[in-house]
């Protein structure tokens, strides 16, 4: 009787155990965007990140948050279902910025395994062509 018992308690154990590890995994195509070059002219760009939900739990984006005031973020509020997938949009806005190389982070804060990826972007603005 006792080892029943052990047994269904183990059994028990190891299901929880088990349920306990199921988490969302983030997984995006790419963690780096480089603009190029553009001009003064056309101070706006923007790129996607993709990304799949690779584990097995639903995957929330909690925060996004850029290194600076010129860069805007858009990204998939709801909750991502396993295997689907869902982005986020970067805009970097280099209005009455001088000309120049740049490179700015991206944080994504999530319930993934890991809670924490850091994206990317850089480019190069070049001075305005026209005369003011």
């Amino acid at each position: 009787m006792k080892k029943i018992v052990f047994l269904m308690l183990m059994l028990t154990m190891g299901a929880t155990y088990a349920s306990a590890q199921k988490q969302a995994e983030i997984k995006f195509e790419e963690t780096t965007h480089d603009f190029g070059t553009f001009s003064q002219d056309a101070p706006k760009v923007d790129c996607a990140f993709k990304f799949t939900n690779t584990g097995d739990e639903k995957l929330i984006i909690h925060q996004v948050i850029t290194s600076c005031g010129c860069t805007a973020t858009d990204f998939t509020k709801e909750p991502v279902n396993p295997g689907e997938s869902g982005e986020i949009k970067v805009t970097y806005d280099g209005t009455h910025k001088y000309p120049g190389r740049f490179k700015k982070s991206v944080t994504v804060r999530s319930n993934a395994k890991t809670s924490t990826v850091r994206l990317y972007v850089s480019g190069e603005m070049k001075a305005s062509e026209t005369k003011q």
